[in-house]
């Protein structure tokens, strides 16, 4: 993990290389939701009932929780892990806050 301009006010300016499996995986997994917020943009378009519209919405964040479950876990697994190994233990605080913004 390195540290990199921040191009974005809502990022920490840090850069993690991820092996490829794992981009593609979560790649891919963000498509898979991309493609159910289009769905539910075209159920609206198209006048579904509301409740089948919600449970479409509930399917969307359920594949969400289970995308940042798998990078969560990748990350602690990975930066938190090496960062500890060099005696950064400033990584734990990092991770508290994390885990608190993901708990609201």
């Amino acid at each position: 993990m390195e540290e990199m301009n921040a191009s974005c006010p809502h990022c920490s300016g840090k850069h993690k290389e991820r092996q490829e499996k794992e981009k593609k995986d979560l790649i891919n997994r963000l498509k898979r939701i991309e493609g159910q917020v289009r769905g539910v943009e075209g159920m609206i378009e198209n006048d579904v009932y509301c409740t089948d519209i919600l449970v479409q919405v509930s399917a969307i964040t359920s594949a969400l929780n289970s995308f940042n479950k798998v990078l969560l876990a990748n990350h602690m697994k990975s930066c938190v892990a090496d960062n500890i190994r060099k005696g950064n233990d400033e990584i734990i605080d990092e991770l508290v806050v994390t885990m608190q913004k993901l708990m609201k």
